[in-house]
């Protein structure tokens, strides 16, 4: 499935249970405004922006999946459908492993 940035960001968001844009706003340190203009597609964010929230605590664990569409759970890297549901709705890219 590929989503574009505007909905990469709303899934993050909901993901995170944050009902409210004002409140994601907030925890990212952005205009309410600006983040519904990016997750409606009416604007792209830049990169610093971009940056700014992939690097906010509570999104941080998306950053590959964001950028990549990938997922690395070893590495906390996951998909916004895993934070809350567990691991099975994605698949992991890094290589099968045994379990000991």
């Amino acid at each position: 499935m590929n989503l574009d940035i505007a909905e990469k960001l709303k899934v993050m968001r909901e993901s995170e249970r944050i009902s409210s844009r004002r409140k994601a706003a907030e925890i990212i340190g952005i205009p309410h405004n600006a983040l519904w203009r990016y997750e409606t597609g009416e604007a792209i964010p830049k990169g610093d922006v971009l940056m700014k929230i992939l690097s906010t605590p509570i999104f941080e664990k998306y950053a590959l999946w964001f950028t990549t569409g990938k997922i690395a759970p070893e590495s906390g890297q996951i998909a916004p459908a895993l934070a809350h549901f567990g691991q099975n709705n994605a698949e992991s890219t890094s290589l099968e492993q045994k379990a000991g």
